[in-house]
């Protein structure tokens, strides 16, 4: 072989190893599509930015346009190399051809190139349209051949069914969202609140019976305005008899307006009452489709557990709403020695979560927690470990516990003064 016929082969090798290059960042920008980000193009007139999102949508068809290009194109230049070092170098040239050729497709073909569209890929996706959009029309027949073998390939090994993602792996997606940067805290605390909101249930979230501000329907104009004052509540149950026949909620405007001139009965709407089991996105939209604010949870013998409020629901997705009335309360307190001082009206996730510990527990509050452990009504003072906690009773009252404090403790069994996670 001349100089000429060489040089025309290096040139060739080269075109090829370009043309690689070009597949395998095609196939990585399509890949790292952001889809709503084209759209927001496509809306704004960006004709590019359409034909592409057109293309991405036919990913499949797409990707083995690219597939196959690229599968030529790396087969058409290893042949070339052998071609070529078997000339200049005899038997030699197959091994020495192989080693080149593996190093400079890997190095210039595929990982350069699929670096450089991961951190480019809407750009480069735009860019390589066109080009992309006339060879799936060249290769429609190699296409056609691919995809009913793809058809066949399916019917025989049955793939698994998509589900979609699942609600851990949406919390992963948004964790690394704010690891790069792409979010910050705030709004990744958000995402999270969204993602689980749609598995919180009435019970979940409801103001226990036991902690109800309600007035009885025979209550005099006094009474009732002095549970307005006292709770800073706008809207009151109203229950005839005892606290589990609720028959209506008393809000603060009417009754100040109409106190005079009409009974509580004519006053008060009716009470929307639901199951603990109902989760909070249909409750919420019970509450919206009644213009209420405030649903009874009542337990399968009738009696009531509890109420929500819409407050309650929408605290679930952008945390605790505060306003002058309301005493803030500290649920989770770090005290000067290293313990913790909690509150039993606090949730059992969250302090578990807090505290690492990996258990299920069937009950929802910190109250429930402790008499699930210790398996009675405990005294002031009582104790119990459970992991690497040492809880102490330090508040109850007749019925429920009030306060504990928890010690963290290490695997010698000593105090850890550790900080709260």
């Amino acid at each position: 072989m001349d100089a000429s016929g060489s040089t025309a082969i290096i040139v060739a090798m080269v075109a090829l190893v370009g043309m690689s290059a070009f597949f395998s960042a095609s196939e990585t920008s399509f890949t790292c599509l952001n889809k709503v980000r084209l759209k927001g193009l496509a809306n704004e007139g960006n004709q590019r930015a359409e034909r592409t999102l057109q293309l991405a949508e036919n990913y499949d068809k797409l990707l083995s346009t690219i597939l196959i290009g690229n599968n030529i194109v790396n087969i058409l230049s290893a042949s070339l190399a052998s071609l070529l070092f078997v000339r200049w170098l005899g038997d030699a040239g197959v091994s020495v051809s192989t080693v080149v050729m593996t190093v400079v497709v890997l190095m210039f073909g595929e990982i350069s190139p699929k670096s450089i569209a991961k951190k480019r890929s809407e750009a480069l996706a735009m860019a390589f349209t066109p080009i992309l959009s006339a060879m799936m029309k060249l290769m429609s027949p190699l296409n056609w051949l691919s995809m009913h073998w793809q058809m066949l390939v399916d019917r025989i090994f049955r793939p698994m069914e998509d589900h979609g993602f699942t609600d851990e792996e949406l919390m992963t997606i948004v964790e690394e969202a704010e690891h790069e940067g792409d979010i910050d805290s705030t709004e990744g605390e958000l995402i999270r609140s969204a993602i689980e909101f749609y598995d919180l249930t009435a019970e979940d979230i409801l103001t226990p019976r036991v902690d109800l501000v309600a007035a009885d329907i025979d209550d005099t104009s006094e009474k009732i305005e002095s549970l307005f004052c006292e709770s800073g509540f706008s809207r009151l149950p109203i229950y005839e008899d005892s606290v589990d026949n609720i028959v209506g909620v008393l809000h603060e405007k009417d009754f100040f307006l109409n106190r005079h001139q009409k009974s509580i009965r004519d006053m008060m709407t009716a009470p929307v009452c639901v199951m603990p089991t109902v989760r909070i996105p249909v409750l919420l939209r019970l509450l919206q489709k009644t213009k209420s604010h405030m649903a009874v949870v009542m337990d399968e013998y009738g009696g009531v557990n509890g109420i929500v409020t819409m407050e309650d629901i929408l605290e679930e997705l952008v945390g605790e709403i505060w306003d002058e009335h309301d005493e803030v309360i500290e649920e989770f307190k770090q005290l000067p020695d290293g313990s913790y001082r909690i509150s039993c009206s606090a949730n059992l996730d969250e302090m578990l979560e807090r505290f690492h510990i990996d258990r299920e527990y069937d009950s929802v509050t910190v109250s429930g927690w402790v008499l699930e452990e210790m398996g009675r009504f405990p005294h002031e003072g009582d104790s119990f470990q459970c992991e690497n906690m040492l809880v102490t009773v330090e508040r109850v009252d007749k019925r429920r516990v009030l306060q504990i404090r928890v010690e963290l403790l290490t695997p010698d069994g000593n105090s850890a003064h550790a900080s709260l996670a």
